[in-house]
């Protein structure tokens, strides 16, 4: 593969006409002489392979034969990066920033500290009505898995993200990591992305128990993976009753099916989360909490 200066990353299953929906909007990057392009094919049934090679032979392909996961994928992706920037960007997300790389490797190069980059979210089946902002860039907590982009010399300072947690909760693992390395993750305005997603219908998918799930154990282990023990029952007390408080108690009972198989697989993985500790001190918890929030959703300003 040849070295370039950036390289965009892209893990997709099942779902290849928002693949190509995607690559048809980042064309234009993909033309460039110094962008690559790796896609995983997580054990797609619907032919993505078979239309990546007929279709994009430029495109790095690589392929699970069997799922393996969105988090092994994304580590797989990015053991093989050779160019300074890494851009992950989920299958049914695009660019609306027409020049993206050039404010990213500006941005970089004018804040040597950040090792990681979120872009702005507009989630919608549908175009934002606006594209303007008055957000302005910023260290934050966390970042975006499916719309970042990765300082390479970072990324590899840091652990893989944990492959075990299969969905959810593997940036904030890396979050924590880099805040260990001091290292630090902004977010970045100027560049916007279109993830074309109906959060509503969501909630109404076949697999939102599972989604659930993992999204609350991903929590519960980073717990106990990084936070200063005498945080942890708190907080762990506190996200079980807000999930009866907001969703049990109104009667949405798949969430409390959640709640149960999450606090079974925390039981489970203890002894994997022992082993794979970095606990914060509390002076750094401390500091960690001061940052601002991630910056996820983004709406067209009235």
């Amino acid at each position: 593969m040849t070295t370039r200066k950036f390289t965009i990353l892209i893990t997709t299953k099942n779902r290849l006409d928002d693949l190509r929906f995607t690559l048809t909007k980042i064309d234009h990057l993909l033309q460039r002489q110094d962008v690559s392009c790796v896609l995983c094919d997580d054990g797609s049934t619907d032919g993505t392979s078979d239309f990546i090679k007929a279709n994009y032979p430029a495109i790095h392909l690589i392929r699970n034969e069997k799922s393996r996961g969105l988090i092994y994928s994304r580590n797989k992706l990015l053991s093989l990066v050779q160019s300074d920037y890494a851009i992950s960007i989920d299958d049914d997300l695009h660019f609306i920033t027409e020049n993206p790389l050039e404010l990213i490797e500006d941005y970089f190069n004018a804040h040597p500290k950040c090792g990681l980059i979120g872009f702005r979210i507009f989630w919608s089946k549908d175009e934002p009505s606006s594209t303007q902002t008055s957000q302005q860039p910023h260290r934050m907590k966390s970042f975006p898995g499916g719309a970042n982009v990765w300082r390479m010399e970072a990324w590899r300072q840091i652990p893989d993200y944990p492959a075990w947690f299969i969905f959810h909760g593997e940036e904030d693992f890396a979050s924590y990591e880099l805040f260990k390395k001091n290292i630090e993750i902004h977010y970045l305005p100027a560049v916007l992305v279109h993830h074309r997603v109906d959060l509503k219908a969501r909630k109404k998918q076949s697999d939102y128990t599972i989604r659930l799930k993992r999204s609350l154990r991903s929590g519960w282990f980073l717990y106990f993976l990084f936070f200063p023990l005498i945080k942890i029952p708190r907080l762990l007390a506190y996200s079980i009753w807000m999930q009866l408080k907001l969703k049990v108690f109104k009667g949405d009972f798949k969430a409390l099916q959640a709640i149960v198989l999450a606090l079974f697989d925390l039981v489970i993985f203890f002894p994997k989360i022992v082993k794979n500790s970095n606990r914060l001190t509390l002076e750094e918890y401390r500091s960690y909490e001061k940052l601002p929030n991630i910056r996820l959703y983004w709406q067209p300003e009235k």
